[in-house]
């Protein structure tokens, strides 16, 4: 057994708090929520790094490794925050708030239906292309970031045509309802039509559909012995130390139980519950990732004299000249990387990892623009198109999620054993 840590990077892991601390009391003479934003973000990137949990991962590990640990983990995630959620937004609309997408709703709406969106074909197909990124770079947008904490390159790279995409495909779903068949589609609040009761049964009730078929698949690999171990995926130094007596307070057994010994699913699951009921409740409005690389794209490159239309990003660029220390979405990004990056220090594991050829980098950049384009074609990626927008009852989530699934079940196929991030699946391995 290790007897001590490497205490550089812990003395740098306590220096980033300290700095996290400063900035967020200077975000406060910005804005009193601000440091509310960075704390919430903290919060995701530590838990998303400290379980190693992912939304993409709840699609490749169970191709992959034939088990269902992460996947029914993402269910449970879904079914507590929708639970949640139902009682946030029905004493707002018991108050008399409006949904965000009834004309004259004005200031006083109904939380989380900021993410109740219009279905179309965009949807669908922006759903797909995210789903097929998210496999090519091996994780989706809150995943680009947390990786980017932990030191890895290919989310450097994936991070940035995910940005550099972003705004193209802004433009294109905001052109596309214009048309007449971007107008073929429809917008459904649950509770609009079942109320607040019977919305949260129904989701409930496919919450647990999609647990059955989850579970019955991990049964069938497991019979098929094309099922490898929940745990096995664990590096050693993730592992609970076996201590045949009780470790005193300042040792290194009390350390490795505190900041490096990896979190379950369960754990990454209540965190993560618990830290976007809390950003629904401080900000009035879900999670989201995506929208602020929208943002960061346009402040980008109109220093490079490009023009962006109000007809298709009036919001954003009212952001951009605002400040992006303003913007809470953007503020809450940092911290994610921000969370994932102390949770590696103070676990004393950060280091810069590439190891790829030039032909995975290339996958990267291109798997980097398919979450870009395709996340913002949906209006979302599997934060606030699939995660936010089903926990807030919105149909659209629906569409999105199944739309993801396929991507990332195509994305797979086409890309075992050709990217190092997508070995072939040990059920080839068995037929070969």
């Amino acid at each position: 057994m290790q007897k001590s840590v490497k205490r550089t990077q812990t003395y740098l892991g306590l220096a980033l708090i300290i700095i996290l601390l400063g900035f967020g009391y200077y975000l406060s003479g910005l804005k009193a929520i601000l440091p509310l934003h960075l704390l919430a973000g903290v919060s995701f990137g530590y838990a998303l790094t400290r379980s190693r949990y992912g939304f993409a991962g709840g699609v490749k590990r169970l191709y992959m490794r034939g088990e269902a640990s992460l996947s029914k983990a993402l269910l449970l995630l879904f079914a507590f925050t929708s639970f949640v959620f139902a009682g946030i937004q029905w004493k707002a609309a018991s108050q008399g708030a409006l949904p965000a997408f009834v004309e004259g709703a004005g200031d006083f709406i109904i939380p989380g239906t900021q993410n109740v969106e219009f279905v179309n074909l965009a949807t669908i197909v922006g759903g797909f292309l995210f789903g097929v990124g998210m496999i090519m770079v091996g994780c989706c947008a809150s995943g680009t970031l947390s990786d980017l904490g932990e030191g890895r390159v290919r989310a450097l790279i994936s991070l940035i045509f995910f940005v550099l995409s972003a705004a193209p495909g802004q433009a294109a779903r905001a052109v596309f309802d214009r048309t007449a068949l971007g107008q073929v589609g429809f917008r459904l609040h649950l509770p609009q039509v079942f109320g607040y009761f019977g919305a949260l049964v129904i989701t409930l009730a496919l919450l647990a559909g999609l647990w059955w078929w989850v579970m019955n698949y991990e049964k069938k690999r497991k019979e098929d012995k094309t099922s490898l171990d929940p745990y096995g995926d664990w590096e050693e130094i993730e592992k609970p130390l076996d201590l045949s007596t009780p470790a005193p307070l300042f040792s290194y057994a009390t350390y490795h139980k505190l900041f490096i010994e990896r979190w379950t699913f369960f754990t990454g699951t209540v965190i993560i519950a618990l830290t976007a009921v809390f950003v629904l409740v401080t900000a009035g409005s879900p999670w989201g990732v995506t929208s602020p690389f929208v943002t960061w794209d346009v402040a980008l490159l109109q220093n490079f004299g490009l023009e962006f239309s109000k007809a298709n990003f009036a919001s954003y660029l009212e952001k951009v000249n605002r400040g992006l220390l303003v913007d809470g979405p953007t503020i809450r990004n940092i911290g994610l990387f921000a969370g994932s990056l102390l949770a590696f220090l103070l676990a004393n594991r950060f280091r810069i990892r590439s190891g790829f050829s030039i032909r995975d980098g290339i996958y990267y950049a291109i798997g980097g623009t398919l979450l870009g384009f395709g996340s913002r074609l949906a209006l979302g990626c599997n934060i606030g198109a699939l995660y936010s927008a089903i926990s807030s009852f919105s149909i659209s989530g629906w569409f999105f999620l199944f739309a993801t699934i396929a991507g990332g079940v195509v994305g797979l196929k086409l890309f075992q054993g050709k990217i190092n991030i997508i070995p072939i699946p040990i059920q080839c391995e068995r037929e070969r």
